[in-house]
């Protein structure tokens, strides 16, 4: 009784609320995308991974010129690229599981 079997399992909980900031910025560019578009429609755009990438060079070549914050959503550049190079590794990943 009592017992939890979780030896040599993932720390999701703890590894993912040390970054509760950082994640609720990828949130707020989400939540502005999902407004502007769908709520889910990143997902099924057309060739997706290499657009993703395009814009999150984008905003870094935005950012790296001194530009802070994306004039569209008004949000910080850097969160822009953060959810677009997370867009890019989630969108890999199915890719290889397919």
């Amino acid at each position: 009784p009592g017992a939890k079997l979780d030896a040599g399992k993932m720390y999701a909980d703890s590894i993912l609320a040390g970054f509760s900031k950082a994640l609720l910025a990828i949130v707020e560019v989400g939540t502005f995308g999902a407004n502007k578009y769908s709520l889910h429609g990143w997902q099924d755009v057309e060739d997706g991974i290499r657009r993703y990438k395009d814009a999150a060079m984008r905003h870094k070549l935005k950012m790296d010129g001194g530009e802070v914050t994306d004039p569209e959503s008004g949000l910080p550049h850097a969160y822009h690229y953060a959810w677009n190079v997370l867009a890019v590794l989630e969108l890999e990943q199915r890719q290889e599981e397919d």
